[in-house]
Protein backbone atom coordinates (compact mmCIF):
# COMPACT_ATOMS: atom_id res chain seq x y z
CA UNK A 1 0.00 0.00 0.00
CA UNK A 2 1.47 3.22 -1.10
CA UNK A 3 2.36 5.63 1.64
CA UNK A 4 -0.32 8.53 1.89
CA UNK A 5 1.87 11.16 2.87
CA UNK A 6 5.21 11.56 0.79
CA UNK A 7 7.72 14.56 0.98
CA UNK A 8 8.13 16.70 -2.06
CA UNK A 9 10.43 18.89 -3.10
CA UNK A 10 7.57 21.88 -1.66
CA UNK A 11 7.37 19.72 1.89
CA UNK A 12 5.13 17.09 2.95
CA UNK A 13 2.72 16.20 0.23
CA UNK A 14 -0.66 13.75 0.08
CA UNK A 15 -0.67 13.02 -3.48
CA UNK A 16 -4.45 11.66 -2.83
CA UNK A 17 -5.55 15.18 -1.52
CA UNK A 18 -3.81 17.24 -3.28
CA UNK A 19 -2.57 19.25 -0.64
CA UNK A 20 0.54 19.98 1.55
CA UNK A 21 1.58 19.77 5.10
CA UNK A 22 3.68 22.92 6.34
CA UNK A 23 4.96 23.48 2.76
CA UNK A 24 8.63 25.08 2.50
CA UNK A 25 7.83 26.59 -0.58
CA UNK A 26 4.56 28.02 -2.42
CA UNK A 27 1.82 25.15 -2.98
CA UNK A 28 -1.88 26.07 -3.99
CA UNK A 29 -3.23 24.49 -0.24
CA UNK A 30 -1.07 24.33 2.34
CA UNK A 31 -2.37 23.07 5.81
CA UNK A 32 -0.21 24.53 8.69
CA UNK A 33 0.11 23.22 11.81
CA UNK A 34 1.54 26.17 13.67
CA UNK A 35 2.82 29.74 12.54
CA UNK A 36 6.22 29.37 14.04
CA UNK A 37 8.23 30.55 10.42
CA UNK A 38 9.31 26.79 9.42
CA UNK A 39 5.62 25.59 9.21
CA UNK A 40 3.87 28.44 8.06
CA UNK A 41 5.26 30.42 5.05
CA UNK A 42 4.35 32.87 2.89
CA UNK A 43 3.34 33.14 -0.82
CA UNK A 44 0.88 30.19 -0.78
CA UNK A 45 -2.35 30.75 -2.44
CA UNK A 46 -4.54 29.28 0.38
CA UNK A 47 -4.23 27.81 3.98
CA UNK A 48 -6.19 25.93 6.15
CA UNK A 49 -5.33 26.30 10.04
CA UNK A 50 -6.66 25.64 13.61
CA UNK A 51 -9.66 28.40 14.50
CA UNK A 52 -7.99 29.41 17.32
CA UNK A 53 -4.81 30.23 15.14
CA UNK A 54 -5.86 31.97 12.71
CA UNK A 55 -5.15 35.59 13.71
CA UNK A 56 -1.69 34.62 15.21
CA UNK A 57 -0.92 33.44 11.46
CA UNK A 58 -2.90 36.52 9.90
CA UNK A 59 -0.19 38.51 11.90
CA UNK A 60 2.48 36.40 10.30
CA UNK A 61 1.41 36.21 6.80
CA UNK A 62 -0.01 39.56 6.75
CA UNK A 63 -1.76 40.23 3.43
CA UNK A 64 -5.30 39.02 2.46
CA UNK A 65 -4.22 35.99 1.51
CA UNK A 66 -7.20 33.10 2.23
CA UNK A 67 -7.13 31.49 5.85
CA UNK A 68 -9.56 28.62 6.21
CA UNK A 69 -9.87 27.51 9.70
CA UNK A 70 -11.66 24.37 11.51
CA UNK A 71 -12.54 23.84 15.11
CA UNK A 72 -10.14 21.12 16.65
CA UNK A 73 -12.17 17.89 15.62
CA UNK A 74 -14.03 19.32 12.91
CA UNK A 75 -13.19 17.58 9.97
CA UNK A 76 -13.20 18.81 5.99
CA UNK A 77 -12.26 16.65 2.90
CA UNK A 78 -10.17 16.92 -0.27
CA UNK A 79 -10.63 14.93 -2.82
CA UNK A 80 -12.34 12.42 -0.64
CA UNK A 81 -9.36 12.08 1.80
CA UNK A 82 -10.42 13.58 5.52
CA UNK A 83 -8.90 15.98 7.38
CA UNK A 84 -8.86 17.13 10.48
CA UNK A 85 -6.95 19.30 13.01
CA UNK A 86 -5.97 18.31 16.91
CA UNK A 87 -4.71 20.26 19.19
CA UNK A 88 -0.40 20.40 19.96
CA UNK A 89 -0.27 21.50 22.81
CA UNK A 90 3.02 24.07 21.59
CA UNK A 91 1.71 27.31 20.65
CA UNK A 92 -1.51 29.19 20.66
CA UNK A 93 -3.69 27.49 17.35
CA UNK A 94 -1.38 24.78 17.21
CA UNK A 95 -2.44 21.48 15.72
CA UNK A 96 -1.71 18.03 14.97
CA UNK A 97 -2.80 16.86 11.61
CA UNK A 98 -5.05 13.99 11.15
CA UNK A 99 -5.48 12.17 7.42
CA UNK A 100 -7.35 9.31 6.69
CA UNK A 101 -7.67 7.55 3.35
CA UNK A 102 -7.82 4.19 2.18
CA UNK A 103 -8.37 2.81 5.12
CA UNK A 104 -4.46 4.60 6.57
CA UNK A 105 -4.60 6.75 9.48
CA UNK A 106 -1.47 9.42 9.72
CA UNK A 107 -1.15 12.07 11.98
CA UNK A 108 1.83 14.79 11.69
CA UNK A 109 2.42 16.05 14.96
CA UNK A 110 3.87 19.52 14.00
CA UNK A 111 5.08 20.46 17.00
CA UNK A 112 4.11 19.81 20.23
CA UNK A 113 4.90 19.94 24.36
CA UNK A 114 2.63 17.84 26.81
CA UNK A 115 3.13 20.17 29.72
CA UNK A 116 0.66 22.77 30.63
CA UNK A 117 0.49 25.97 29.12
CA UNK A 118 -2.59 28.28 30.17
CA UNK A 119 -2.13 30.39 27.08
CA UNK A 120 -2.82 26.98 24.44
CA UNK A 121 -5.12 24.21 24.56
CA UNK A 122 -3.42 20.62 25.70
CA UNK A 123 -2.19 17.96 23.73
CA UNK A 124 -4.44 15.44 22.96
CA UNK A 125 -3.40 12.08 21.57
CA UNK A 126 -4.86 11.11 18.17
CA UNK A 127 -4.85 7.02 17.61
CA UNK A 128 -3.56 6.75 14.55
CA UNK A 129 -1.19 4.04 11.97
CA UNK A 130 1.37 6.19 11.36
CA UNK A 131 2.99 9.28 13.70
CA UNK A 132 5.10 11.91 12.34
CA UNK A 133 6.66 13.17 15.43
CA UNK A 134 9.14 16.05 16.20
CA UNK A 135 12.09 14.81 18.33
CA UNK A 136 13.43 18.33 19.22
CA UNK A 137 14.41 17.43 22.65
CA UNK A 138 14.43 13.56 21.69
CA UNK A 139 17.47 12.70 24.23
CA UNK A 140 17.25 11.41 28.06
CA UNK A 141 18.80 14.37 29.46
CA UNK A 142 16.25 16.45 28.47
CA UNK A 143 13.32 16.49 31.31
CA UNK A 144 11.57 19.72 32.48
CA UNK A 145 10.64 20.70 35.64
CA UNK A 146 6.90 21.36 36.40
CA UNK A 147 6.02 24.95 35.30
CA UNK A 148 5.04 26.29 38.30
CA UNK A 149 8.88 25.62 39.78
CA UNK A 150 10.18 27.59 36.79
CA UNK A 151 7.36 30.60 37.53
CA UNK A 152 8.76 30.05 40.97
CA UNK A 153 12.52 30.86 40.36
CA UNK A 154 11.62 33.37 37.57
CA UNK A 155 9.72 35.51 40.17
CA UNK A 156 12.90 35.37 43.03
CA UNK A 157 15.59 36.25 40.04
CA UNK A 158 12.99 39.37 39.19
CA UNK A 159 13.01 40.40 42.79
CA UNK A 160 16.40 39.71 43.61
CA UNK A 161 17.21 42.15 40.31
CA UNK A 162 14.89 44.75 41.23
CA UNK A 163 16.36 44.87 44.78
CA UNK A 164 19.34 45.84 43.73
CA UNK A 165 17.93 48.22 40.76
CA UNK A 166 18.27 46.56 37.95
CA UNK A 167 16.04 45.30 34.70
CA UNK A 168 15.64 42.00 34.41
CA UNK A 169 15.24 41.44 30.50
CA UNK A 170 14.13 37.60 29.77
CA UNK A 171 15.06 36.31 26.11
CA UNK A 172 12.28 33.88 24.81
CA UNK A 173 10.91 33.08 21.63
CA UNK A 174 8.30 35.58 20.35
CA UNK A 175 5.46 33.56 19.48
CA UNK A 176 4.41 31.31 22.00
CA UNK A 177 7.24 31.16 24.73
CA UNK A 178 6.79 34.80 25.31
CA UNK A 179 2.97 34.81 25.95
CA UNK A 180 3.30 32.17 28.26
CA UNK A 181 5.94 33.46 30.38
CA UNK A 182 3.73 36.44 30.86
CA UNK A 183 0.70 34.45 32.09
CA UNK A 184 3.41 32.34 34.50
CA UNK A 185 5.51 35.33 36.39
CA UNK A 186 3.64 37.37 39.25
CA UNK A 187 2.81 40.95 37.85
CA UNK A 188 2.69 42.30 41.09
CA UNK A 189 6.17 42.74 41.37
CA UNK A 190 6.56 45.27 38.94
CA UNK A 191 6.00 46.26 35.16
CA UNK A 192 6.30 44.10 32.60
CA UNK A 193 7.23 45.39 29.17
CA UNK A 194 7.41 43.35 25.71
CA UNK A 195 10.06 43.88 22.88
CA UNK A 196 7.72 45.07 19.81
CA UNK A 197 7.91 41.81 18.04
CA UNK A 198 6.72 40.23 21.18
CA UNK A 199 4.10 42.87 21.34
CA UNK A 200 2.83 41.81 18.35
CA UNK A 201 1.97 38.69 18.60
CA UNK A 202 0.19 39.63 22.27
CA UNK A 203 -2.21 41.44 20.37
CA UNK A 204 -3.13 38.37 18.37
CA UNK A 205 -3.26 36.21 21.45
CA UNK A 206 -5.71 38.86 23.66
CA UNK A 207 -7.40 39.74 20.34
CA UNK A 208 -7.93 35.50 20.23
CA UNK A 209 -9.45 35.43 24.17
CA UNK A 210 -6.64 34.94 25.92
CA UNK A 211 -5.80 36.33 29.15
CA UNK A 212 -2.83 38.31 29.81
CA UNK A 213 -1.26 40.44 32.74
CA UNK A 214 -0.86 43.90 32.00
CA UNK A 215 1.76 44.34 29.05
CA UNK A 216 3.48 47.42 27.56
CA UNK A 217 5.47 48.42 24.58
CA UNK A 218 8.74 49.40 25.14
CA UNK A 219 8.57 53.11 23.72
CA UNK A 220 10.64 54.61 20.57
CA UNK A 221 13.37 56.33 21.32
CA UNK A 222 13.07 55.90 25.09
CA UNK A 223 15.82 56.56 27.10
CA UNK A 224 15.06 54.92 30.28
CA UNK A 225 12.63 51.80 30.75
CA UNK A 226 11.39 50.20 34.02
CA UNK A 227 13.62 52.35 36.17
CA UNK A 228 15.33 49.17 37.15
CA UNK A 229 12.27 47.19 38.36
CA UNK A 230 10.74 45.79 35.58
CA UNK A 231 10.62 42.52 33.45
CA UNK A 232 11.19 42.95 29.90
CA UNK A 233 10.53 40.17 27.80
CA UNK A 234 11.99 39.80 24.45
CA UNK A 235 13.25 37.69 21.25
CA UNK A 236 17.15 36.24 21.77
CA UNK A 237 18.23 38.31 19.07
CA UNK A 238 18.26 41.35 21.06
CA UNK A 239 21.64 40.32 23.27
CA UNK A 240 23.46 40.95 19.94
CA UNK A 241 22.69 44.32 19.51
CA UNK A 242 22.38 47.85 21.47
CA UNK A 243 18.68 47.75 22.01
CA UNK A 244 18.98 46.58 25.77
CA UNK A 245 20.48 50.21 26.63
CA UNK A 246 17.52 51.65 26.97
CA UNK A 247 16.92 49.68 29.95
CA UNK A 248 19.69 51.03 32.03
CA UNK A 249 21.77 48.47 34.12
CA UNK A 250 19.96 45.07 33.29
CA UNK A 251 20.86 40.99 34.12
CA UNK A 252 19.89 38.95 31.00
CA UNK A 253 18.66 35.07 31.42
CA UNK A 254 17.22 33.06 28.44
CA UNK A 255 14.38 30.53 28.80
CA UNK A 256 14.65 27.69 26.73
CA UNK A 257 15.18 23.85 27.28
CA UNK A 258 18.37 24.04 25.64
CA UNK A 259 19.44 25.90 29.19
CA UNK A 260 19.38 22.36 29.90
CA UNK A 261 23.01 21.82 28.72
CA UNK A 262 25.73 23.83 30.66
CA UNK A 263 27.77 24.38 27.56
CA UNK A 264 25.26 26.40 25.84
CA UNK A 265 24.64 28.57 28.47
CA UNK A 266 28.54 29.08 28.81
CA UNK A 267 28.73 30.41 25.22
CA UNK A 268 25.61 32.14 25.61
CA UNK A 269 27.37 33.87 28.03
CA UNK A 270 24.09 33.60 30.37
CA UNK A 271 24.45 33.52 34.36
CA UNK A 272 21.36 32.69 34.74
CA UNK A 273 18.79 30.31 32.35
CA UNK A 274 15.37 28.73 32.81
CA UNK A 275 14.42 25.63 31.69
CA UNK A 276 11.48 26.25 29.78
CA UNK A 277 10.34 24.75 26.07
CA UNK A 278 7.40 24.90 23.84
CA UNK A 279 8.45 20.95 22.67
CA UNK A 280 8.09 18.06 24.99
CA UNK A 281 11.00 16.99 26.88
CA UNK A 282 11.81 13.52 26.30
CA UNK A 283 9.63 11.90 28.26
CA UNK A 284 7.15 14.19 26.81
CA UNK A 285 7.70 12.35 23.41
CA UNK A 286 7.79 8.94 24.47
CA UNK A 287 4.29 9.02 26.01
CA UNK A 288 2.87 10.59 23.05
CA UNK A 289 4.40 8.05 21.04
CA UNK A 290 2.90 5.43 23.26
CA UNK A 291 -0.79 7.29 23.50
CA UNK A 292 -0.94 7.27 19.62
CA UNK A 293 -1.33 3.27 19.22
CA UNK A 294 1.01 3.89 15.94
CA UNK A 295 2.97 1.02 14.95
CA UNK A 296 4.96 2.71 12.31
CA UNK A 297 6.76 6.60 13.24
CA UNK A 298 8.43 8.86 11.40
CA UNK A 299 11.26 10.93 13.27
CA UNK A 300 11.91 14.99 12.39
CA UNK A 301 14.66 17.26 13.19
CA UNK A 302 16.17 16.97 16.66
CA UNK A 303 17.67 14.26 17.94
CA UNK A 304 15.71 12.35 15.36
CA UNK A 305 18.53 9.45 14.71
CA UNK A 306 18.66 8.68 18.55
CA UNK A 307 15.21 8.84 18.86
CA UNK A 308 14.37 6.65 16.40
CA UNK A 309 16.61 4.53 17.35
CA UNK A 310 15.37 4.17 20.80
CA UNK A 311 12.04 3.92 19.40
CA UNK A 312 13.06 0.46 17.84
CA UNK A 313 14.13 -0.67 20.66
CA UNK A 314 10.78 -0.38 22.09
CA UNK A 315 9.85 -2.33 19.02
CA UNK A 316 7.91 0.03 16.78
CA UNK A 317 8.95 0.33 13.33
CA UNK A 318 10.58 3.91 13.32
CA UNK A 319 12.39 6.09 10.94
CA UNK A 320 13.88 9.44 10.11
CA UNK A 321 11.67 11.32 7.82
CA UNK A 322 13.97 14.20 6.26
CA UNK A 323 12.46 17.62 6.81
CA UNK A 324 13.43 21.15 6.59
CA UNK A 325 11.77 21.88 9.70
CA UNK A 326 14.23 23.34 12.26
CA UNK A 327 12.21 23.34 15.42
CA UNK A 328 13.83 25.37 18.67
CA UNK A 329 17.57 25.29 17.69
CA UNK A 330 20.81 26.02 20.74
CA UNK A 331 22.83 28.26 18.47
CA UNK A 332 20.57 30.34 15.80
CA UNK A 333 18.17 32.55 17.58
CA UNK A 334 16.21 33.56 14.61
CA UNK A 335 15.39 30.19 12.69
CA UNK A 336 12.51 28.40 13.07
CA UNK A 337 10.69 29.67 15.85
CA UNK A 338 11.95 33.28 16.52
CA UNK A 339 11.29 35.12 12.74
CA UNK A 340 10.53 38.38 13.72
CA UNK A 341 14.16 40.02 14.48
CA UNK A 342 16.57 39.17 11.89
CA UNK A 343 16.04 37.39 8.60
CA UNK A 344 13.78 34.14 8.30
CA UNK A 345 15.54 30.83 8.30
CA UNK A 346 16.73 29.68 4.86
CA UNK A 347 15.07 27.06 3.80
CA UNK A 348 18.25 25.48 1.46
CA UNK A 349 19.99 26.28 4.34
CA UNK A 350 20.47 23.03 7.13
CA UNK A 351 20.82 23.35 10.75
CA UNK A 352 22.99 22.79 13.09
CA UNK A 353 23.27 18.71 14.26
CA UNK A 354 21.89 18.36 17.63
CA UNK A 355 21.92 14.57 18.19
CA UNK A 356 25.12 15.56 20.57
CA UNK A 357 24.53 18.46 22.82
CA UNK A 358 27.35 19.49 24.71
CA UNK A 359 27.15 19.87 28.19
CA UNK A 360 30.60 19.41 28.95
CA UNK A 361 29.80 15.88 29.77
CA UNK A 362 29.35 12.73 27.91
CA UNK A 363 26.00 12.15 26.79
CA UNK A 364 24.61 8.69 25.54
CA UNK A 365 23.03 9.98 22.49
CA UNK A 366 21.71 6.69 21.29
CA UNK A 367 19.43 5.26 23.86
CA UNK A 368 18.53 1.82 23.32
CA UNK A 369 15.17 1.33 24.35
CA UNK A 370 15.35 1.58 28.05
CA UNK A 371 12.42 3.34 30.44
CA UNK A 372 12.81 6.99 30.18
Amino acid sequence: MADLLVVSDAGLYCPAGDFWIDPWRSVPRAVITHAHADHARSGCDRYLCAAPGKLVMRSRLGGTVPIDTLRYGESTTFNGVKVSLHPAGHVLGSAQVRVEHGGQVWVVSGDYKTAPDPTCAPFEPVRCDVFITESTFGLPIYRWPAPEIIAAEINAWWRANQAEGKTSVLLAYALGKAQRLAAMVDPSIGPIHGHGAVMKLVRAYRDSGVRLPPIDAVPARAKRVGQGRALVIAPPSVAAGGWLRVFGEVVVAQASGWMTVRGIRRRRGFGTGFVLSDHADFPGLVSAVEATGARRVLVTHGSSEAFARFLRGRGLEADVLATRFTGEQPDRDDAGDDDDVGAEADPDVPGPDMSRPDDGAAVDSAPRGELP
